[in-house]
């Protein structure tokens, strides 16, 4: 069962309060005893001084007479206060001595005796009186009861713990009504909170008048809901894409099939669709792929299989495996720079293809693509350059994104679906780097980071190569390993 917040800071806040009203009750409790010890004896001390003045001066049996009489008088019905007069001469005596269990004795001649019950309990003192005239050497006792102290004591104790318990019962409620108000913000936030909604994403908490314990807890729902929003939207995003991506190649192979089987073909006339056909299930395969490499990547998987490796070697087998490519745009293609750095070869070698298949398809012929390695602090960036359109700071922006394009016609959609930077980002992201695009001075740079290894060392720089480097070793073309697609997956911007 769920329990209140404002009933259980309620409770505790009468338990809280019953606590310091049980201090504060002990403590008066306390104190009241002790006064009214102290007034006793001071009691005791007044009665014994004026008892001690009418036996000292009785010092012949005719005087003595009359100090029994005075002591007679000075004794109450209630026998609270008792007088006693001890002698060898029983002439010279009065009363009985308090007797009993001395609970406890003081100096001064003072002692606590019990008769019987506590609250029988009687405060006693003793002086001798010296001898005067014919009345011989005395001992004057005077006794005054508990009693009164102890129903005070009694009534106090009643009337605190009915104080108290009555106390805490009203902090108790008004503590629940007090609470209650001060969770109203609460409430409010709950409210707000309920009516998000898939189809009311942009409904926010209310953080205006806040309390600054909740500002902070409705900050961080709000950027939750901020995240959630945006990711919720990119997976909008994302199937509208992939939704675009996959309907077109099954689209044609609908159309083609349809278009065969409408009539008798000759085997070449088959072969040719199947031909046709093949490309476009090459082509889904490649977008499948990609996207489960970059699900793989959104789930954190770090890259695997890292092996010391020169990027610039890395770099020179991508620009001769992608001689062709050059070749075919008119185009050549440098780089600058190395570093040893702990890689997936494969990764790494597929990032650099689709950054430089990037870079030739918006190169204008005769151009030249640099591509440069640099070690910046714990990083080490790869960055490819060539001359082309200004780029918008918007579009900037959003040029790794999945199925990203800039022309929003879609040109050459065929070839390329839209995850090839996309891809350079989650290789970088595994690699613990990152990817930047800037657009200036008519050259268009998109770069992305690997961490260093330790102990690594830079090359030196200044290390031109050619359109294809002639140097580079044969077999160019592992550096894609057969789990990743060899066709260059470019994107657009």
């Amino acid at each position: 069962m769920n329990r209140s917040i404002a009933r259980r800071l309620a409770f505790m806040f009468a338990a809280v309060a019953l606590f310091v009203f049980t201090l504060v009750g002990t403590g008066l409790f306390l104190v009241l005893r002790t006064q009214l010890e102290q007034h006793l004896r001071d009691s005791l001390d007044d009665r014994t001084q004026i008892a001690r003045i009418i036996v000292y001066h009785a010092g012949t049996p005719e005087k003595w007479k009359m100090a029994r009489e005075k002591l007679t008088d000075m004794t109450p019905h209630d026998g609270a206060t008792l007088y006693s007069v001890s002698s060898p001469d029983s002439s010279f005596h009065f009363g009985s001595p308090v007797t009993g269990q001395i609970v406890n004795r003081w100096s001064g001649g003072y002692a606590r005796v019990r008769t019987g019950s506590s609250e029988s309990d009687m405060l006693t003192n003793t002086v001798t009186i010296p001898a005067y005239m014919q009345r011989p050497a005395v001992q004057l006792q005077v006794a005054a009861g508990y009693s009164a102290n102890a129903r005070t004591m009694r009534a106090f104790g009643l009337a605190l713990a009915a104080l108290s318990a009555l106390g805490s019962l009203g902090v108790l409620l008004l503590s629940y009504s007090v609470t209650r108000i001060g969770l109203a913000p609460l409430t409010r936030l709950t409210r707000d909170a309920s009516a998000v909604s898939p189809n009311n994403r942009s409904q926010r908490l209310n953080t205006r008048s806040l309390p600054l314990e909740l500002n902070d807890l409705a900050n961080s729902f709000n950027g939750a809901l901020e995240r959630l929003d945006g990711a919720y939207g990119r997976l909008e995003s994302f199937n509208a894409d992939v939704a675009h991506e996959l309907r077109t190649p099954v689209t044609i192979l609908i159309g083609q099939t349809e278009v065969a089987l409408t009539r008798n073909r000759s085997v070449d006339d088959l072969r040719h669709t199947l031909q046709s056909n093949l490309e476009e299930f090459e082509r889904m395969r490649a977008i499948i792929n990609d996207m489960l490499f970059l699900a793989r990547a959104d789930q954190g998987e770090r890259a695997s299989g890292l092996v010391d490796t020169s990027l610039a070697a890395e770099v020179a087998h991508t620009l001769e495996f992608l001689e062709i490519p050059l070749e075919e745009a008119h185009v050549r293609a440098a780089y600058t720079g190395d570093a040893l750095v702990r890689v997936n070869k494969s990764l790494f070698g597929r990032a650099c293809i689709n950054l430089l298949m990037n870079a030739i398809q918006h190169c204008a012929p005769g151009s030249t693509i640099k591509v440069s390695i640099a070690r910046e602090g714990n990083l080490v960036r790869v960055a490819v350059s060539n001359p082309g359109e200004p780029i918008e700071p918007a579009v900037l922006d959003h040029l790794f994104d999945r199925f990203y394009r800039a022309e929003v016609s879609r040109t050459n959609s065929r070839e390329n679906h839209g995850l090839g930077l996309a891809i350079v980002k989650a290789t970088a992201e595994m690699h613990g780097g990152k990817v930047s695009a800037t657009s200036a001075g008519g050259i268009n740079t998109f770069a992305f980071w690997v961490a260093a290894s330790r102990g690594e060392q830079e090359s030196v720089s200044g290390m031109p190569a050619a359109n294809a480097p002639t140097g580079a070793p044969a077999g160019a073309s592992s550096a894609v390993s057969s789990d990743v697609p060899m066709q260059p997956a470019s994107v657009s911007h």
